[in-house]
């Protein structure tokens, strides 16, 4: 009984200290042998002691298989000296048996390894996409309103002799600062948050599309909005990839093409929404050549016209934007209302 008792109670702890374990079971399993007694279930033992050493063996992974092999090379001799009447085909036969019991533990570590590997590098995806994500919404945000306001604050200077018209030049800058602050500290929010807000409340809540065209008018700069059709009920991510789009397209208008007419078209269906934004401009004097002149599309940190359309496809919509042959530049976009991502 009490042999019986070592090959089993170790057990208990055969996943935070296996080499011991199987030192214990190991040991009463060839006391038991040698000493001839009847066999019982503990005998089991040594094969979960075995499995358990392959399986949980942190450290001296290599030490601790070879200790066993000439454990069970010296259990052999004392039986074969004891009289046993198992010959070496015998001892080989379960050896082989020891062994592969061994092999399969040291495979679901692995496995497990691998897929702790997996996990890991999920995460470390799952991290990176979230950073370029909210520096793609950093980029918008900042550059869109900071360009407002400093076309705005350079246009007031030259209204010192119309008061209503600086007054309300100082109303404009004052408000676009205001949104401003108001975004970057919902992003600072993200950025502070512990993660567990789900994914749409970590998305910002896109604003309309008719107050960027009214702020971007205020500041100088002709654009006309032009809409079509009933807004279906939109993705909070498609909503906000709409938003975007224009945001960046009046930004690179007012940069490139100041003065140039703009036209804002939102085309909307029950499952798609179309934002078009076209500049009027000669072929030297558009968007798209002022930023090839600054280096090609990746102007900005590569943002821009590169993170709008990593936004667009990533909703499953389509983005093309090109100078047009009479001239200026076009922004188009297909986004699915729902977002197919």
């Amino acid at each position: 009984m009490l042999l019986t008792f070592g090959q089993t109670l170790p057990l208990a702890v055969r996943t935070r200290w296996p080499a011991a374990c199987l030192a214990v079971v190991g040991t009463s399993f060839a006391v038991h042998q040698c000493l001839g007694c009847p066999p019982t279930f503990g005998s089991l033992g040594l094969y979960i002691a075995l499995y358990s050493v392959g399986a949980h063996q942190e450290r001296l992974r290599r030490a601790v298989p070879l200790a066993a092999m000439g454990g069970y090379m010296v259990f052999g001799v004392a039986l074969h000296k004891l009289g046993s009447p198992g010959d070496l085909i015998d001892y080989l036969l379960i050896y082989m048996v020891l062994a592969v019991v061994w092999g399969l533990g040291v495979l679901i570590r692995r496995q497990r390894g691998q897929e702790a590997a997996r996990r890991h590098l999920s995460a470390q995806v799952a991290i990176a996409a979230e950073r370029s994500r909210m520096a793609r919404e950093l980029h918008d945000v900042v550059t869109h309103h900071v360009t407002a306001m400093v076309v705005q604050a350079g246009a007031a200077q030259y209204l010192t002799a119309s008061p209503d018209r600086l007054n309300d030049a100082l109303d404009a800058i004052n408000g676009t600062g205001r949104r401003a602050l108001a975004e970057l500290r919902f992003l600072l929010g993200v950025l502070e948050a512990t993660g567990d807000a789900e994914p749409q409340e970590r998305t910002p809540m896109p604003g309309r599309v008719a107050d960027l065209v009214e702020q971007t008018r205020a500041g100088g700069q002709p654009v006309q909005l032009v809409e079509d059709g009933e807004q279906p009920a939109m993705a909070i991510g498609a909503r906000l990839a709409a938003y975007r789009i224009v945001q960046e397209s009046l930004t690179n208008a007012v940069k490139y093409a100041a003065g140039h007419q703009t036209l804002v078209r939102l085309a909307h269906t029950p499952g798609w929404t179309e934002v078009e934004v076209t500049t009027a401009g000669t072929a030297d004097d558009t968007p798209e050549s002022a930023v090839l002149r600054n280096g090609g599309p990746h102007v900005s940190g590569g943002r821009g016209l590169v993170g709008l359309r990593e936004r667009v496809e990533m909703l499953g919509g389509e983005f093309a934007a090109g100078s047009r042959p009479e001239g200026g530049f076009r922004v188009h976009a297909r986004i699915p209302a729902g977002g197919a991502s």
